[in-house]
């Protein structure tokens, strides 16, 4: 227990702890591997990608995965909230109780995205994205390790603007592009 000194208000202490526990979440497993994207926006079409628009991709995308990770491994649904919608977020908190059930959890480790936008409508409502996706799989029981492998993984991904960011609508694993 950290002592608070006399006459620092509850709100003061509120303050305190809030502040030591997003410092110790800096310290999680997850976030010492930082989510690489590459982004490859030259096929788009019908209509070219702002680069204000491609920035927020980059940007979301990245959060999307980094989210993710920290959803499968910790066995929380709340990192899932904002990168996610529809049919994807729901498989996701499928996983996480299913896991939660089970004792298990799954780490990625050192994820590289190679992400190609091939179609984005000429609305700007939509963008179709081809990620390949090279990371380290591992499951856990509890702390333990129980399986480990590297993992190439190819995506068709739909992303649709929200209200302050893109979210990802699909996610589809696909034997090849």
């Amino acid at each position: 227990m950290i002592p608070i000194p006399k006459g620092v208000s509850r709100v003061a202490q509120g303050v305190v702890v809030v502040v030591l526990l997003f410092c110790f979440s800096l310290n999680l497993p997850a976030a010492d591997t930082p989510v690489r994207v590459q982004l490859d926006m030259k096929k788009a079409a019908p209509r070219a990608v702002e680069s204000l628009t491609e920035r927020t991709i980059l940007r979301d995308y990245r959060l999307a995965w980094t989210s993710m990770a920290q959803a499968l491994e910790f066995n929380t649904s709340d990192p899932l909230e904002g990168p996610f919608a529809g049919e994807v977020k729901r498989q996701l908190l499928e996983t996480v109780t299913k896991q939660q059930h089970s004792g298990l959890s799954q780490r990625y480790v050192d994820q590289n995205h190679r992400l190609e936008a091939v179609f984005y409508a000429p609305e700007g409502d939509v963008m179709e994205l081809h990620d390949t996706a090279e990371y380290q799989l591992q499951v856990l029981d509890g702390s333990k390790i129980i399986h480990d492998e590297h993992v190439v993984m190819h995506f068709v991904v739909l992303m649709t603007p929200g209200a302050d960011r893109w979210v990802i609508r699909q996610l589809q694993a696909v034997p090849q592009f």
